[in-house]
């Protein structure tokens, strides 16, 4: 198992709350690291709905999901702290004065840790089928993070959530075709994106398959060439060719060995007081993972959060730092004339 050099702060989440943080840590000259269970920084951004609209982040009329990701690992490592992506969290230890954070495969020493880890570690629920799992990774995909890969192909969506119907809508125009696919005639996606699928389909330009589910996977040679689906109630079949499919049906989520650390914790989610602290000296929680009273579930409450609780640690670790960390405008860290 490898081990990291120890650092002052390890933050658990690669999303928004912990990428400002991984930032903030860095303005007050604390090395720190992000460790995530996912591929890809950005947390449910990224993995969710990297290509919709967001309206209520300060100082942006409207940003792209992906596009906020990318300011912000921008902002976050200018001073160079490292992010560990594919890395689960198993345990947590102590020894000689500090922490280990424990993974899978990995060990990451650090003086405090940060927990900004959305809903907890989550990945895609999988199609039951086994049939389907061959071609995970070369013709079935459960996470989009470029539509141009898509360009001029036939793709089969299979599922009846926002995800589902968002990239049903948002591969129009760039896919050579869309066929949606769902086990029932309810969805579970915005009005108005059914709206626009269904208004797709009336054009000519997508299908939908209602009360449809995979019955079997087609290939020529190496390559996916289409699936057979059947018609859950009339147990009828019909060939449908594509290239790719997209199962999005929704996401596991799981704290997994965080409910074992002595946190105070209150219905899986992490209660903490006004300094961020999450219940064990030198741990810290921020973002969607906490509740408190008055707590507002939005990225911007994140970003308070993740500021106070890594101006606490880092007065924890070092005691002759003050928690304030002063006007940024003013930091000698950024060039400017310091306090």
């Amino acid at each position: 198992m490898h081990s990291h050099d120890l650092v002052d702060i390890t933050i658990i989440g690669g999303g928004p709350t912990g990428l400002f943080a991984r930032f903030y840590a860095g303005m007050r000259r604390a090395s720190s690291q992000i460790v995530d269970a996912l591929p890809q920084l950005g947390g449910q951004l990224t993995a969710l709905y990297p290509e919709k609209y967001i309206f209520d982040v300060a100082g942006f009329t409207k940003v792209l999901a992906k596009d906020l990701v990318r300011s912000l690992a921008e902002q976050s490592a200018q001073f160079g702290a490292r992010e560990h992506l594919n890395q689960r969290v198993v345990g947590l230890e102590e020894g000689d004065g500090h922490l280990v954070l424990v993974t899978e495969t990995d060990r990451f020493p650090t003086r405090s840790i940060v927990i900004a880890a959305g809903i907890g570690a989550f990945s895609p629920r999988r199609l039951p089928q086994a049939c389907a799992a061959p071609w995970y990774g070369h013709g079935v995909h459960d996470v989009v993070t470029t539509p141009e890969e898509y360009r001029g192909k036939r793709v089969v969506i299979i599922g009846g959530g926002d995800s589902a119907f968002d990239w049903a809508h948002q591969l129009q125009g760039i896919a050579a075709h869309v066929t949606l696919m769902h086990r029932s005639d309810r969805f579970r996606a915005h009005g108005a994106t059914v709206a626009a699928v269904e208004a797709a389909v009336a054009a000519g330009s997508a299908d939908l398959f209602t009360f449809h589910e995979l019955a079997d996977v087609r290939s020529e040679g190496d390559r996916l060439s289409g699936v057979q689906v059947r018609n859950t109630k009339t147990k009828e079949t019909r060939e449908v060719a594509c290239d790719v499919v997209l199962p999005m049906l929704g996401y596991v989520s799981d704290l997994g060995d965080l409910l074992n650390w002595g946190l105070t914790l209150e219905k899986d989610e992490i209660l903490v007081n006004s300094q961020m602290e999450a219940g064990r000296p030198g741990i810290y929680a921020a973002g969607d993972v906490t509740t408190y009273p008055g707590k507002l579930k939005l990225i911007a409450a994140g970003f308070a959060e993740a500021a106070t609780a890594v101006n606490q640690a880092v007065h924890w670790i070092y005691p002759e730092r003050k928690v304030a960390p002063g006007h940024s405008s003013n930091m000698e860290i950024f060039g400017q004339k310091d306090d």
